[in-house]
Order: C-alpha cells, then sequence, then structure tokens
C-alpha cells in the first residue's frame, strides 16, 4: 500500500480519554466524563491538525483483572463510526483492534463501512489480543491468537480488494458470499501491526503497512523490521511509530505524579524530531490534564505551537 503519512512532516495522533480507562493511564476526571467530553477533546484534535484519534477494544474484562484493567473500554466500531460524523479531517484508528474477535468478513464490513462514511480516514491498528479470559469466553484457543491474526490479516486484505473474496481458512473459509459498501482507501484501510515482542515484529514487517510499538521505539528495533522486510521482499513504504507518552506543554503548575515530556513548545518538538531523524513517521502523545477543558486547551497549544515545528 505504502505511506499514508503526510510528507515532510513527523504527524502526531493521541489516544482518546474516555474511552478506555485503564489505572495506567486513565485520569481521574474521566471516571465521571462521558459522550459530550469525548466529542469536545475528539473535535479538538481534528481542529488542531493532529492526524489521528485512537481507541482501544476489549470485549470484557475477567473480574481478576478489573481492578487493574477497569471495566471501561467502549465498542472500537460503535465509537469510530460515531467520531467519523462529528470529525472532518482527523484519521481514525483502532489502537489496537483484535480482529480475531469476529468473523473477518464482519470486521471486513464493519471497517469498510466507517471507512466509506467517513471520506476514508481509517486505520486498522491491529493486534493478537493478551486477556486470556475473552479468548475462553469465545471459544478462542489462547496459544493460537498470532495464528488467529495472521489469518485474520489476509482474509481482512482479501476481502477489502474484492466483493466476492475467498478465504482459505484453516478458522474461517469462505467464498461466493459478497459484501458491500466497499472502502473509499483504493486497497482498504492500511493495517498498522501492534506490538513490540518478535513474533509482532515478524508480522509488522510481513504484513502490515506500519508499526505501532508497544514500548520505546529504538533504532534497533526499526533496523529489525527493515531486515525482516527486505528478507520478506517488501520493498514499499511502512509507517513507523513511536509513543511518547505523558506530555505537557508548558511549565506545569500541578504534580504530574511521574515522568513526562514537559516544557516549552521548543523543547517538545525538538525531542519529537529526534524520532523524525530515526525515521519514525507518527508519534502518539498523550496529553496530561485535570480536566477536559484542560485537555482541549492542551491539544490547541499543541496543535498551535507545536505541530508547524515537526516539518
Amino acid at each position: 500500500m505504502g505511506t499514508i503519512l503526510p510528507e515532510g512532516r513527523l504527524a502526531v495522533g493521541m489516544q482518546l480519554p474516555i474511552q478506555s480507562q485503564s489505572t495506567n493511564y486513565v485520569e481521574p476526571w474521566e471516571l465521571r466524563a462521558g459522550a459530550a467530553e469525548l466529542a469536545s477533546v475528539a473535535r479538538a484534535a481534528d481542529t488542531a491538525g493532529f492526524f489521528y484519534v485512537a481507541v482501544c477494544d476489549h470485549i470484557a474484562i475477567p473480574s481478576e483483572q478489573a481492578t487493574a484493567m477497569g471495566e471501561a473500554w467502549w465498542d472500537t466500531v460503535a465509537t469510530l463510526g460515531w467520531l467519523a460524523g462529528i470529525t472532518s479531517d482527523v484519521r481514525l484508528l483502532s489502537h489496537v483492534y483484535v480482529p480475531a474477535y469476529r468473523h473477518p468478513l464482519q470486521v471486513a464490513k464493519a471497517f469498510s463501512t466507517i471507512d466509506a462514511i467517513s471520506g476514508g480516514r481509517v486505520i486498522m491498528g491491529v493486534g493478537a489480543g493478551h486477556v486470556r479470559g475473552e479468548f475462553d469466553l469465545l471459544g478462542l484457543p489462547f496459544e493460537e491468537r498470532g495464528a488467529l491474526l495472521d489469518e485474520s490479516i489476509d482474509a481482512l486484505r482479501a476481502a477489502f480488494a474484492e466483493d466476492y473474496p475467498t478465504l482459505p481458512g484453516p478458522r474461517w473459509p469462505a467464498a461466493d458470499m459478497g459484501q458491500q459498501p466497499r472502502p473509499i482507501q483504493e486497497d482498504g484501510p492500511p493495517i498498522w501491526i501492534g506490538g513490540s515482542s518478535p513474533a509482532a515484529l515478524r508480522r509488522a514487517a510481513q504484513r502490515g503497512d506500519g508499526w505501532l510499538p508497544q514500548g520505546p521505539t529504538t533504532p534497533e528495533l526499526i533496523a529489525k523490521i527493515r531486515i525482516l522486510r527486505d528478507e520478506a521482499g517488501r520493498h514499499d513504504a511502512f509507517d513507523f511509530g513511536a509513543l511518547i507518552g505523558p506530555t505537557f506543554v508548558g511549565e506545569p503548575d500541578w504534580d504530574l505524579a511521574g515522568p513526562a515530556l514537559a516544557g516549552s513548545p521548543d523543547k517538545i518538538a525538538h525531542v519529537l524530531r529526534k524520532f523524525s531523524a530515526m525515521g519514525v513517521g507518527q508519534v502518539q502523545v498523550r496529553l496530561r490534564s485535570r480536566s477536559v477543558d484542560e485537555l482541549v486547551d492542551q491539544i490547541g497549544r499543541f496543535g498551535t505551537d507545536v505541530i508547524p515545528q515537526l516539518g
């Protein structure tokens, strides 16, 4: 497919708040927020020139993991479809979606529809999944989650390309089953692979259009993916990503309670440009905030004062 990122400029995205509320990153104000606040944040990112907004995917959280993970994980497809209707330019990323939880034709229909109604703004971030209880709930073999993801990706490629795709299986064989609407993007939504394990790196190199790391992005990991792509005979453009983590534009007058990239717009832009020099095309920030109004203000400041320095 090749790159979808803007030429000559580092793209910036953000994981949306409220939609997922893991204790690893949820801000206290999100626990009392809902659709109105989420809409304000998404529209602010759209206006500020963010390249994408992202939402997560879980079906149900086992009780023994709910203390850490929380229970609030809004449905990915429903949320992205709603976001398509209230934004105009920002891309819509699933970060990450577990396609093996559903039949590939069901997944292809959902994401093709969102691509159609959004004017071709969908990016599929996919992963193998990590919650054994969800696999057990759905009757799926947890130990085979990598193979299930590989089959899902191949099946999605076929379904995005043809009205009547042939899916060889082995889990989800299908033939002579047509579906529309077709996606707007010529080859369907690009597929970015999530994860930093050796298996995820191989999958990104062999099957992906881009990479969504789960941890730090290093020159060594970028080089590894490039070597794997060469070995697979893939020489098209590829979108490398990086997670920047907690970020705050300006000098905070409150305790951020942990490491964060904070300071002047010049300082933040300087740090982000180092990723660009490494070969990264898009970075994801998590702007810290104590309220939805503060987050909207941070998004606006980032768009006005930082993004113009990245290209």
